[in-house]
């Protein structure tokens, strides 16, 4: 048997609930994210709180709530103590991403589900990966690798190859293979013949339009609104999708001249664009040459202004702008505070761009037809005063006084020496009073309850411990060289090093935003004060699709390319999940698997994989070649055993008989154009062959993939009368590959 792979779906699956799956690895547990909605329903995590326990790591793909949202409370209140993975964007952004929800519910009520120091001590344990990193684990982990891949969507997205024995489980979710302003498009397509492929139906039936027309439309909707004296509200996330929106005006606000103010409003926003200008290397190609050519980073805004508090936004004078405002949701923050303010204009805009989450004030708004009007609860921290503020510091006093006495009782009891499980017994120089009578007769009458210690002839003690003043062996252990200490006590972890540089809005400089300071800052008396309101919305609502995943299609021919040996289902609405499997059953594999919530699949590999030993004569006479990251070779060889009854591939006994030349590799056409062009040969696309100079023709024949799964052959063909130009493309072409 192959790999032992075992899927269990603890929350999103035929829905489009937050992620979190448990898949087992040769009994090695792995909680693929673990994500909350923003309206933090506990109710959500109950699967995952009967299995946080027996999880022995946690992969994070995405810095958002989805992906992210729950760990500060699993590890808080589920025992989930297991550590972390995912990359530096993931680890940095997912952070203020849940600082920005945490302070945004901390104004309008009484949050406690996890604090500001549960999601410092949650991300204290991440380790920190690069895109294509290999990170071999070990203990019960031995002989797992794990390592992050491009996934595109979000800054830092990741899909995760975990591999063991040779075979790989991809955990794709949430991808886009279009490359974009800031993020290059996902490598899944890098990835032939997985024994297990985990993916998502979210987009399975939603398509497209062209990434041009698309943008040309949100600009054109906000153009119009602005230039009709109206304001445009754009309902964003923290740190994820709002960095593709900002350059997009950044960009066209340059290139046209414009003058309307951008403002970008959360509660750490300026951190955010912070830590993003140094996440480069995660970032578009295009981006990344640009700052080596011009050392001109993207995200030196020039004509988008940060904001951390509301009352900036309300100085500002009258006039159209365009406010990117967290949450997406519009369920609190700053985002639904100006949603109930600018919504009873119809002047104004309020342009989504991702759908709401089920429930929330955002999905409702995104219907057809939108509502007329809505209920909406208006919530505010107000200070305390008068009869609530004198209550508020009595039972203030009364606590600290009674933690004064706990802690002075704590205090007293751990001074007293303990001998055993008597008290009295614990202090040679104290006795019971009961057992004084049995001592008057040889030390006198005492009238308290110390022993006299003038005693006239031996008398034994009444306990064990000879009467002595308490004394205390070091038990410190000591070498040649001294006291033996631990070197780590010593030492500032860099992870406590980040944290202390980085608390709540804190930039590359270790300095807080005000705003967001003063928030964690203030002690002052406060109390929640709501109060429900109904909304007329008169102002103008427009969806358009700025999720940055692939759409139906591309996911479908995407699939078909990768053809895994498996392919498991999540995320996505029951309609989606369905009419993908069906897809896919009929011409990906033969092994679609999509689970209920708490439902355990086995996808363990039906391959038969052997470890064999090389043995030293073998390799001897092996010429190895280098390709990529890997060597390869041509091996003509026979199955032995070692002295250990292991598996060994030895020398042929007899000779080796002759093979065909194998050519190693894959080529793009276009990648092979570029090439040929940076000889000096003329070539061009005609007709879906590469015409190179006068008569040669290079075509692409065969499917990339066959129905079933199975990899289907494709061939180059080269066409072309026989001459000097004919040869030197055909070794241009063979250069390209390697041959065994």
């Amino acid at each position: 048997m192959g790999t032992s792979v075992q899927v269990k779906p603890l929350c999103g699956v035929y829905s489009e609930n937050p992620l979190s799956y448990l898949v087992s690895v040769d009994g090695f547990n792995f909680l693929i994210d673990c994500g909350w909605n923003d309206h933090f329903d506990p109710s959500l995590l109950q699967p995952l709180s009967r299995v946080a326990s027996t999880i022995d790591a946690v992969l994070l793909s995405h810095p958002d709530t989805l992906h992210l949202g729950a760990l500060p409370y699993a590890m808080k209140q589920l025992g989930l103590s297991a550590p972390i993975y995912s990359t530096e964007p993931v680890h940095r952004l997912g952070l203020l991403t849940m600082y920005d929800h945490y302070l945004s519910r901390k104004q309008v009520s009484e949050f406690d589900l996890f604090t500001l120091d549960d999601v410092d001590s949650a991300f204290q344990n991440v380790t920190r990966l690069t895109y294509s990193q290999n990170h071999h684990l070990s203990g019960k982990g031995e002989g797992i690798v794990i390592a992050p891949h491009v996934a595109g969507h979000l800054l830092g997205g990741t899909l995760w190859k975990i591999t063991k024995d040779g075979e790989d489980v991809i955990y794709a979710v949430d991808f886009n293979h279009r490359k974009e302003r800031h993020l290059n498009g996902t490598v899944l397509e890098s990835f032939v013949r997985p024994a297990v492929l985990i993916t998502d139906a979210y987009n399975a039936l939603n398509n497209q339009p062209s990434r041009r027309q698309r943008d040309q439309e949100f600009l054109d909707a906000i153009l119009k609104t602005l230039r009709a004296d109206g304001n445009v509200l754009l309902p964003v996330d923290t740190a994820g999708r709002v960095l593709e929106l900002i350059l997009i005006l950044e960009q066209y606000w340059a290139q046209h001249h414009l003058t309307y103010p951008i403002f970008f409003l959360t509660y750490v926003a300026s951190s955010t664009i912070d830590y993003v200008k140094s996440f480069l290397e995660f970032m578009s190609d295009s981006i990344a040459k640009s700052f080596e050519h011009t050392r001109d980073n993207a995200f030196l805004l020039k004509h988008t202004t940060l904001l951390i508090n509301n009352n900036e936004l309300e100085n500002i004078p009258d006039g159209p702008k365009i406010v990117l405002a967290s949450m997406a949701s519009l369920e609190a923050a700053f985002s639904h505070d100006i949603f109930v303010e600018w919504a009873p204009d119809v002047k104004n805009l309020v342009l989504f761009t991702e759908r709401g989450q089920f429930g929330t004030l955002a999905r409702m708004l995104q219907a057809d037809p939108p509502p007329k009007a809505v209920k909406v609860t208006m919530s505010k921290r107000v200070p305390l005063v008068g009869d609530e503020l004198a209550a508020y510091e009595e039972e203030r006093n009364r606590i600290k006084k009674e933690e004064a006495i706990k802690a002075t009782l704590i205090k007293e009891e751990e001074s007293k020496p303990s001998h055993g499980s008597d008290p009295n017994v614990g202090d040679p120089m104290v006795i019971d009073a009961s057992s004084t009578h049995a001592l008057s007769n040889v030390a006198g009458q005492q009238s308290g309850t110390y022993r006299d210690m003038l005693i006239d002839g031996f008398v034994p003690p009444s306990s064990s411990v000879a009467p002595m003043f308490p004394f205390y062996e070091n038990s410190f252990e000591w070498d040649d060289f001294g006291e033996v200490i631990n070197p780590d006590d010593y030492i500032i972890a860099e992870e406590d090093m980040d944290q202390g540089a980085m608390q709540v809005g804190g930039d590359l400089n270790g300095k807080l935003d005000e705003g967001s300071a003063s928030l964690i800052l203030d002690t002052t008396p406060s109390k929640v004060v709501s109060n429900e309101l109904t909304v007329q919305v008169k102002c103008s609502l427009v969806y358009m699709d700025f999720e940055g995943r692939s759409d139906g299609r591309s996911i479908k021919s995407i699939l078909a390319h990768v053809a895994p040996l498996k392919l498991v289902l999540v995320h996505g609405s029951a309609e989606a999940t369905e009419h993908l499997k069906l897809h896919c059953l009929k011409h990906v594999c033969p092994h679609v698997y999509a689970p209920q919530i708490e439902e355990t699949i086995d996808v363990t590999s039906d391959l038969c994989a052997y470890k064999v030993q090389l043995s030293e004569k073998l390799m001897s006479n092996v010429l190895l070649k280098k390709l990529g990251d890997y060597e390869i070779a041509w091996v003509d060889a026979e199955v032995g055993k070692t002295e250990s009854d292991m598996l060994s591939l030895l020398p042929l006994s007899t000779p080796a008989p002759p093979h065909k030349s194998v050519f190693v590799g894959d080529i793009k056409m276009a990648d092979f154009k570029q090439f040929l062009a940076s000889k000096g040969v003329q070539v061009e696309f005609a007709g879906g062959a590469l015409r190179c100079g006068e008569y040669v023709t290079l075509r692409k024949v065969g499917d990339a993939s066959q129905k079933g799964g199975c990899a289907g052959i494709q061939q180059i063909i080269i066409e072309g009368p026989l001459s000097e130009e004919y040869y030197k493309i055909r070794e241009y072409l063979y250069s390209q590959f390697y041959s065994l």
